[in-house]
């Protein structure tokens, strides 16, 4: 998709802005124009530029001008909300359509709004009050992170096979053992590959380095002795497909979900993204402290790794039975007897 195409100016200018001044990745960037697509599609059926019987997904938003947008009011963006936890289907090309955004997702699609009219008064100067800057986030509940147990990464690791599966069981290696994103294994190069370490380039374009365990370079030294022999035509990506191009995002969950049901795990509850949760969550059970795991994960913020600290038990076990009033039973209370 090349949002240039499709985006009025009033919009392209904030697309240009993310991508080239902060540096956003094209996917973040892309993601920033379907939240605002969608809003200005919705304004239009709600203000009557469209028919209340037109697929939202037709509507084109090319005439959208800054008259338009400034016009917005906190009633027109509280009916959008209603419409997105409401009505708008969760996944377009899923055969089961599910009505109802999460509130997460409802949330980061709030922060895109944020962000654009931020950006129409501060650096575009085209408006010269935020319309919406009183509107509130719909609140997220707080889950933990699901992860496998070491017993349950093992048997995944067992469980990948058949003619890639030498390729298949590095890539679940590098996910459980490095806590790469999906997005960062997809973009691996040949040459990101070192003797004792990999090169990533994470979220916001940012490079890190994740240093690799004995198991992890062995199985990436196994897969780079099958790589070398493959005439690719995408001849710098180092994991490819039955077609000998890059993999691609939805090739490599395709494969997590499969590998899982084949070692019994539950695919509807664990995903690639579990998988690096499973190693952020091992590492901190095993002594590494939270802000060495912030480098590792790529983190921007601390708060974001936080949140595994709180999925081991044990240190909450531990803190409950060291009350000195944790073995008081009542005087003449049958526990006594």
């Amino acid at each position: 998709m090349d949002y240039r195409n499709e985006a009025p100016e009033v919009l392209k200018g904030f697309l240009i802005y993310h991508e080239t001044i902060k540096g956003h990745s094209k996917a973040t960037v892309e993601e920033y124009f379907l939240d605002l697509r969608t809003f200005f599609r919705y304004l239009k059926i709600i203000r009557g530029n469209a028919p209340r019987n037109t697929d939202i997904n037709s509507i084109d938003i090319k005439d959208i001008d800054i008259d338009f947008v400034s016009a917005v009011n906190i009633n027109e963006i509280y009916d959008y909300l209603s419409y997105l936890s409401r009505d708008r289907v969760k996944n377009q090309n899923s055969k089961t359509e599910k009505y109802g955004l999460s509130p997460a997702t409802r949330a980061r699609k709030v922060a895109t709004l944020r962000s654009y009219y931020k950006y129409l008064v501060v650096k575009a100067q085209l408006l010269t009050d935020n319309p919406i800057k009183d509107l509130d986030s719909p609140k997220i509940p707080k889950t933990l992170p699901k992860y496998l147990s070491v017993d349950e990464s093992m048997r995944l690791l067992n469980a990948t096979g058949g003619k890639n599966d030498i390729r298949d069981y590095c890539i679940i290696c590098i996910f459980l053992n490095c806590g790469l994103r999906i997005s960062e294994i997809v973009n691996l190069n040949v040459n990101d590959i070192r003797e004792d370490h990999i090169r990533v380039i994470g979220k916001g374009n940012k490079e890190r380095i994740v240093f690799l365990n004995d198991s992890t370079v062995s199985a990436i030294n196994d897969y780079i002795s099958v790589r070398k022999h493959i005439a690719s035509a995408d001849k710098n990506a180092l994991f490819l497909s039955n077609r000998r191009s890059r993999m691609s995002r939805e090739s490599i969950h395709a494969m997590v979900k499969n590998t899982l049901l084949k070692a019994g795990l539950d695919m509807t509850n664990y995903s690639s993204h579990k998988l690096r949760h499973t190693c952020a969550t091992l590492m901190l059970k095993n002594g590494v402290d939270v802000r060495t795991l912030q480098e590792i994960l790529g983190h921007e913020h601390l708060n974001t790794t936080q949140i595994y600290t709180h999925v081991d038990s044990s240190d909450l076990r531990m803190a409950a039975a060291a009350n000195p009033l944790g073995n008081f039973t009542k005087s003449g209370s049958t526990h006594n007897e």
